[in-house]
């Protein structure tokens, strides 16, 4: 399968820069580029793509607003990966609770990036999970008292969601709680619903700011 890839950034040589590494992939296309939010948009309903990889600070509408805007309208949004210079940058931790499947630096190695691309695209862990328990730890927006999710949480469902936040994929946390991958998929699936969230990451993200990865 090849994975169809858009690039926003309102900078052209990292635009070019992104492209030819990633065109040099046999399982990768670059199907279109953006230099605005706005673009960004147009480009992704047109083009419909499987990753975007998302500036954050570009003009008309940054990458935040992009995100929201992608994943709210379409049907079968694509994955977004919000690419940026600082690692702990409040944009970048909004852009993750808009409902980005992670971030990328744009120092990152070219084999990073690459891997990055599939790993969003084809497998249900978390993107680089370590990076992102310190954005949420630094930036979380606490709630005054725990949300109403967390008490409708299972046992089971807590357990899978700590372990979704270490990263593990759900065949590794089947293995670890020795039970199917199918019961993995239905208890990810309860979390997401109960947490009101989108994917694994803002999964993780409401976590931190319930307090739940602080609680026992």
């Amino acid at each position: 399968m090849t994975i169809r890839i858009v690039l926003a950034d309102d900078e052209r040589m990292v635009r070019s820069a992104l492209r030819a590494i990633l065109s040099a992939e046999p399982d990768m296309e670059v199907v279109g580029e953006a230099a605005t939010g706005a673009e960004a948009v147009t480009v992704v309903r047109d083009r419909r793509p499987d990753v975007v990889l998302m500036d954050v600070r570009m003009p008309e509408i940054d990458g935040i607003r992009a995100t929201e805007q992608i994943l709210g309208t379409l049907d079968d949004p694509p994955r977004i990966v919000v690419v940026t210079t600082f690692e702990n940058d409040s944009y970048v931790y909004d852009a993750l609770r808009a409902g980005a499947a992670g971030f990328l630096l744009k120092r990152a190695e070219a084999d990073a990036l690459v891997q990055a691309v599939r790993l969003v695209s084809r497998t249900d862990t978390l993107l680089f999970p370590s990076a992102v328990r310190s954005l949420a730890a630094e930036h979380a927006r606490a709630y005054p008292a725990p949300p109403p999710w967390v008490a409708r949480l299972t046992g089971r469902e807590s357990e899978v969601l700590r372990l979704m936040a270490q990263g593990l994929t759900n065949a590794e946390i089947a293995r670890r709680m020795e039970v199917g991958p199918a019961t993995v998929k239905s208890h990810v699936a309860a979390v997401l619903a109960k947490t009101g969230t989108r994917d694994r990451t803002q999964a993780v993200i409401a976590a931190y700011e319930a307090g739940f990865m602080n609680a026992r």
